[in-house]
């Protein structure tokens, strides 16, 4: 009975498309409503709310002191997990956390490692033996679709909205912070694009991302340089899909980055 239902949906969604329309009326490149609310929490050094369209997300971000990676001795460490609560979808469920959440996690911090978002080599405190930790740690509110774009945006948006906490003695102290800023250099967005039979839309909603044949994120600074990809799904994409993708994924990143000012 599920899988007539899911057939009867992937066969009205693909026939509007079809026909140059959405479920929800928006236009092929149009994104959702989005807000971005940074610094909404007084218990991490940076925070912010993201949402888009019902889709909400909260980022946090906490700074420890530790030791560097072996082969990185000089450099910062940043470390992002994701976290899908029960009470944000009826299919997210208890326990650890599955390939959804991993690959969430993984995919934003890629964008923001490989733009090389934050200037790692300055959170040196004393090479070989201590630097700043970042951590970034996403929590899903609402799940209506694209956590990729939501979680992605909401990292940066807690980044830029991150101070540096108090030092004493080796010891942070927690609750105070300063008025030093984490040297951010670039700041990367994603935009996600499904593909429904030959039809490609961006900010795919939850009944468009159950229906799709494929996904693909593109990650992108505010040079237009590709900072990352990543592809989702069992169907596939064509080389000048690809490349179309990418034009318009840049295009569409330059508009989300003005959320962030």
């Amino acid at each position: 009975m599920f899988e007539v239902v899911a057939e009867v949906k992937k066969d009205y969604i693909a026939n509007l498309l079809e026909n140059g329309k959405r479920a929800d009326e928006r236009g092929f490149d149009d994104y959702r409503p989005i807000v971005v609310e940074k610094g909404v929490s007084n218990r991490a050094e940076g925070s912010a709310l993201v949402k888009i369209g019902k889709t909400q997300v909260l980022i946090g971000v906490k700074l420890a002191i530790g030791e560097p990676f072996p082969d990185m001795p000089n450099s910062g460490v940043l470390t992002t997990n994701a976290e899908l609560i029960p009470l944000a979808s009826p299919d997210f469920e208890k326990g650890p956390p599955d390939e959804d959440t991993i690959e969430i996690a993984r995919v934003v911090d890629r964008g923001i490692r490989e733009s090389q978002c934050i200037d790692l080599d300055k959170l040196c405190i004393v090479a070989g033996e201590k630097v700043w930790i970042i951590f970034v740690d996403i929590h899903v509110l609402d799940y209506d679709g694209n956590l990729f774009d939501a979680s992605a945006l909401g990292a940066v948006a807690a980044l830029l909205d991150t101070c540096m906490p108090k030092v004493e003695e080796d010891m942070v102290i927690y609750g105070e912070k300063t008025t030093e800023r984490l040297p951010i250099l670039h700041k990367p967005v994603e935009t996600t694009f499904a593909k429904i039979n030959k039809s490609i839309v961006v900010d795919p909603s939850l009944d468009e991302e159950l229906v799709m044949d494929a996904r693909l994120t593109v990650a992108t600074d505010e040079n237009g340089t590709i900072c990352a990809m990543q592809k989702g799904g069992s169907g596939t994409f064509t080389q000048e899909e690809i490349l179309e993708i990418i034009k318009r994924g840049t295009r569409k990143g330059s508009e989300l980055r003005k959320f962030l000012e």
